[in-house]
């Protein structure tokens, strides 16, 4: 009797493991992202990416450090996402060489290095390769043409750059941000650049997000893409004017809770 009951739970065991490897297998099956695409995005899970964008192009891109939404109209981001934690604010992980390529997970016509040289204007970073020393592939993934938008220099080199730094301060401060920013198309026609005719921004946003503070809160800037600047507080906003300028829903899965002092309060001495 003990040796058939023995022998019984022997097979419904066996049965259970082969349930759970077919499952395993299914799931992967399923799953809509290969290769690096799926490891990246194992590496970025944890980022509240906005709500899917109906009124533009959009293409979902995973990277190791950050995610883009591609608009193949523009040939640049709608916005990048990611996750700075203050173990990601340093490192030694050298730029690539060959700093800027373009990235082939995009349809043709896409951005080039060559569609920036000689027109004034520079390749400015999305996620800054300053947020990705921690690593190298996340510093080479950050000069793929992708993660950049044509920025006045000296716009990059000042306010761009400093509102940047001050991101890194806070994650070591805080412990760690959540940042969206892109570039804002103010009006109907645009500068050009390059032979891609790539488009020219009027503006910069970007949002940042500390949930784990407390209270918790969140800021935003809006930046015009000139040689025209002022100090920090000039450019704040709160994140739902961002989100009323851009059209684009910030940190949608926050907790009701937290939405209002996240979104709705936009206090530069807090940070």
């Amino acid at each position: 009797m003990r040796k058939r009951t023995s022998l019984l739970l022997l097979l419904l065991l066996a049965a259970s493991l082969l349930t759970f490897s077919c499952r395993q297998a299914n799931t992967h099956i399923s799953t809509p992202i290969e290769g690096a695409q799926q490891d990246a995005r194992l590496w970025t899970r944890d980022i509240d990416l906005p709500l899917p964008l109906t009124d533009r192009d959009e293409q979902i891109l995973y990277r190791k450090a950050y995610v883009v939404s591609y608009n193949k109209s523009t040939l640049q981001p709608n916005y990048v996402a990611w996750h700075l934690t203050a173990d990601h604010t340093d490192g030694s992980a050298p730029r690539p060489q060959t700093a800027w390529h373009d990235d082939p997970e995009v349809p043709q016509p896409r951005a080039y290095y060559s569609d920036y040289r000689g027109t004034g204007w520079d390749r400015g970073h999305l996620c800054p390769a300053g947020d990705n020393k921690w690593d190298e592939t996340a510093m080479y993934e950050s000069f793929l043409m992708t993660n950049a938008s044509p920025q006045h220099k000296a716009f990059n080199s000042g306010i761009w750059n400093q509102i940047e730094q001050s991101c890194r301060l806070w994650a070591r401060r805080h412990g760690d941000l959540f940042i969206v920013c892109g570039p804002i198309f103010l009006n109907q026609d645009h500068d050009t650049i390059g032979a891609h005719r790539i488009p020219v921004p009027e503006a910069f946003f970007k949002v940042v997000a500390c949930p784990s503070a407390n209270p918790p809160m969140g800021i935003g800037f809006i930046c015009r893409n000139n040689e025209g600047q002022r100090k920090k507080d000039h450019y704040v906003n709160t994140i739902a004017e961002v989100e009323r300028i851009t059209g684009i829903t910030f940190f949608p899965h926050l907790p009701d809770s937290l939405q209002h002092a996240v979104k709705n309060q936009a206090d530069l001495s807090r940070w």
